[in-house]
């Protein structure tokens, strides 16, 4: 009975596919006639076999017999199909395994059939297992190109004599050409052109030579991506990065075949480095557009609480101490059914809190009730915040007592309770019992409220440095397409953690310093203080931080107070929102043995738009810009090096709110953005700031960047804030003031260090003045509103007294 079964089974996983491919295979018209004459074959054959058993047990021989000459028989057939038959029976069997244990899933084959003969697929390395996975994705046999020293593993060998590979030693440069001379030869390439199985979860480096097969040949190259093996036992992560399964879900993404893109003048070692980088361009794009960000922040919140597990530590505070996933899905789930009865009326609500686990769980309560957080600047003053709760029509106000009396806002927030409704968390808190409690526990895996990707998800507002604050609105989408964007560029893994120091309320300290984060598995520090020189190293050193951001001003400052060993744990420090000053790369690399990796964004980009990385790094620069971007530079009148940055893409912004108009949104034009910033961008890619565009004086017929001459005094007064505006001049235009905190700086001082360092005569300022404090706003930039505004008043009491 078994022996019948176990052949009644085996036959129908060969009768079912082979049935199910004849009528797939048969034209439509002749479909029936096909299915018709396989069932008469069928019937024919087995009369006949019925014959012959019948036959052969009348001369004596047993059913055993009967069934071993049946098997010798299957046996030699399936050796002639695996030998006549056009297919490779160990793909076949990898396929199946694959299928079977990892529900191997594999969008874009035809990208596949696209690329044309001889291609190169390019697939990023997650697994000991991404060879075998390799194989099954193409009918035809490619050669693999692998490591020299992975060929000789004892385990290694019987799987290179099932397929064709290549072993590849970097130190041998004929190996490269190997390659170049299979692929002109019209067979296939699979490459992992990170030379090594990833240990970090992102993307590793990009050998040059994978590039240069690409280049000399001309071939269409094919990003392939592999998910999921990484969290197999075959890979090299740790639990520290992922959460190890026996059989994780496989997908595989195939994108379109592309072809390298390098300056035909370049040549030698310069046109190797620049198809290098055009590769990891290809495969850094891979990993951006192979990440979901088809959800809410929420729900990919909750789906990473899902993956890593609840229990895992998610936010951090020194006042409220730890909350875990769960902890911290629960209270927002508890906040959101509160927000969504109590203001059902309104679709926005503002949030003016510090940064801590409160403002974190507030934010994504306003989220799961379906509603728009807009995140209150509480230092940009009574009248800018009015203006921006009008502009975003918020008519309640969510913050909490004990902030208020620490902040010192008491006049603010009186002043701010005259034109909308002020609630206190404290008395919120207060009236959650143990049944609201359960329910947000019971609910804290669903927003209580649906809401669609492109759907607005925060209000952020613009600084306010140049004027009145704008309403930036972000939808979801936005602000996961930059995270992916960030994550493609740099590992962010389980074993990480955050250090956030910059507000909540400013778009890098929420979409860097938190969204994020948490989206990676990535524990977040919050610290509502930016200004605590003395304290923010000692938590950094206490918590184990790993990753930090902060500005030029705020990281001057930590390393006036900070301890050499303070920053022993971190591993990337990021600088944005103002240009990073020698002195500072300089004390940090020195002092703290830490290279700054500054990166440029704007609010209505979500903020990131080009960031410097461990493998692509230039001081000065602002990095490159980001994957899945476009940008345009339009000639600047007076500039000749670079132009006005615009930029377009996934993460920038649905449009702005204006107090004008409440409530209105002001779409982008053909979705590009224009930044206001002047840039030049160098043949590698890499950005450099020149200034704003409303920040160039023109003084005796030449275009002066006022940033330019406050990079000049920081080098000069090393330590010291500087800024530079400008007033009417009747010989010249306009001319030059400089403010700055330096005790003795003299204009005689500062235009002997111009001479020495090639500076224009034009960039010395008229005068230089000396305050006690250079205006800056709560995110750490200059407020240059109020740096004007300083100095035109000063010099309007010059005028009177004249």
């Amino acid at each position: 009975a078994i022996d019948l079964a176990g052949l009644a089974i085996a036959g129908a996983f060969l009768v079912v596919p082979t049935f199910a491919a004849v009528q797939a295979w048969a034209p439509e018209d002749r479909r029936a006639r096909v299915v018709a004459a396989v069932n008469v074959v069928s019937a024919g054959f087995m009369t006949i076999g019925g014959g012959l058993v019948a036959a052969i047990q009348a001369a004596g021989v047993s059913i055993a017999g009967v069934l071993f000459g049946l098997a010798v028989i299957n046996a030699v057939a399936a050796w002639l199909m695996l030998k006549y038959l056009p297919t490779n029976a160990f793909r076949d069997f990898v396929s199946i395994l694959f299928r079977a244990f990892h529900h191997l899933e594999v969008e874009g084959l035809d990208n596949l059939k696209a690329a044309g003969p001889a291609p190169i697929l390019a697939l990023n390395h997650v697994s000991f297992l991404d060879g075998p996975l390799a194989l099954t994705l193409t009918d035809e046999e490619p050669v693999f190109a692998i490591d020299h020293t992975i060929a000789q593993a004892w385990w290694m060998k019987p799987f290179l004599k099932l397929a064709r590979a290549l072993p590849l030693n970097p130190a041998k440069p004929m190996s490269t050409r190997t390659l170049i001379k299979i692929v002109q030869g019209g067979d296939p390439l699979v490459i992992f052109p990170e030379g090594r199985i990833t240990v970090t979860g992102g993307l590793m480096k990009v050998y040059d030579g994978a590039a240069m097969v690409a280049d000399k040949t001309g071939s269409m190259v094919v990003p392939v991506r592999i998910e999921g093996l990484e969290k197999s036992y075959f890979s090299r992560l740790t639990s520290q990065h992922v959460r190890r399964r026996l059989f994780p879900k496989v997908k595989v993404t195939i994108l379109e075949p592309v072809r390298l893109e390098v300056a035909p003048e370049l040549k030698g070692r310069k046109r190797r480095a620049a198809a290098g980088a055009a590769l990891y361009q290809v495969m850094s794009d891979l990993v951006f557009r192979t990440q979901d960000i088809d959800k809410t922040v929420l729900e990919k919140i909750i789906q990473t609480a899902d993956e890593r597990g609840m229990k895992k530590l998610a936010v951090e505070d020194p006042v409220t101490g730890s909350l875990s996933y769960g902890k911290l899905l629960t209270g927002a789930a508890v906040l959101g059914e509160k927000f969504e009865h109590l203001y059902a009326d309104q679709q926005t609500l503002g949030v003016m809190l510090p940064n801590a686990n409160g403002a974190c769980a507030t934010l994504l309560g306003v989220m799961s009730a379906g509603k728009v957080p807009a995140m209150i600047n509480f230092t940009a003053g009574a009248a800018n915040i009015l203006s921006a709760c009008k502009a975003a029509d918020v008519r309640t106000v969510l913050t909490s007592r004990a902030f208020v009396e620490q902040a010192k806002l008491g006049a603010v927030v009186e002043e701010l309770g005259r034109a909308v409704d002020i609630v206190w968390l404290d008395d919120l808190r207060a009236s959650i019992g143990l049944k609201d409690k359960l329910l947000g526990l019971l609910r804290k895996s669903t927003p209580r409220v649906a809401r669609k990707p492109d759907d607005a998800a925060v209000i952020l507002f613009t600084s306010g440095s140049e004027g009145t604050p704008k309403g930036v609105v972000l939808t979801h989408r936005n602000i996961l397409a930059n995270a992916a964007q960030a994550a493609s560029r740099i590992d962010f893994h389980s074993g990480d953690k955050v250090f956030n120091i910059l507000p909540i309320f400013h778009s890098f300290g929420m979409t860097a310093g938190t969204v994020l984060p948490l989206i990676s598995g990535v524990p977040v520090y919050f610290y509502p203080s930016p200004l605590h020189y003395r304290i923010v190293p000692e938590l950094i050193y206490a918590s184990n931080a790993t990753i930090i951001f902060g500005t030029d001003t705020f990281l001057s400052g930590y390393a006036r107070t900070a301890h050499p060993y303070d920053f022993r744990s971190v591993r990337y420090c990021f600088a944005g929102a103002e240009p990073v000053k020698g002195a500072t790369r300089m004390t940090y690399m020195e002092k703290f043995g830490l290279r700054i990796l500054e990166g440029y964004g704007v609010t209505e980009a979500a903020p990131v738009i080009s960031i410097n990385t461990p493998m692509y790094n230039r001081s000065g620069s602002v990095g490159k810009i980001m994957p899945g971007m476009e940008y345009r530079l339009d000639p600047v009148p007076g500039v000749d090096d670079g132009g006005r940055l615009y930029v377009r893409g996934p993460n920038v912004m649905s449009g702005y709110l204006r107090a004008e108009k409440p409530g209105v949104l002001e779409p982008l034009e053909d979705g590009w953005h224009d930044t206001g910033d002047v840039v030049t961008v160098d043949e590698a890619g890499f950005i450099t700031i020149r200034g704003r565009a409303k920040r160039f004086a023109k003084i005796g017929g030449e275009m002066i960047s006022l940033a330019a001459v406050e990079v000049l005094a920081g080098e000069l007064w090393k330590g010291s804030l500087s800024a530079v505006a400008t007033v009417p001049d009747a010989r010249k235009g306009e001319k030059l003031i400089l403010i700055t905190e330096a005790p003795n700086a003299t204009r005689a001082e500062f235009l002997a260090f111009a001479k020495a360092n090639g500076a224009m005569d034009l960039m010395v300022p008229a005068e230089v003045r000396i305050v006690a404090k250079v205006p800056v706003l709560g995110s750490g930039k200059l407020d240059f509103a109020g740096v004007t505004k300083m100095v035109r008043s000063e010099e309007d009491m010059k005028i009177k007294a004249a």
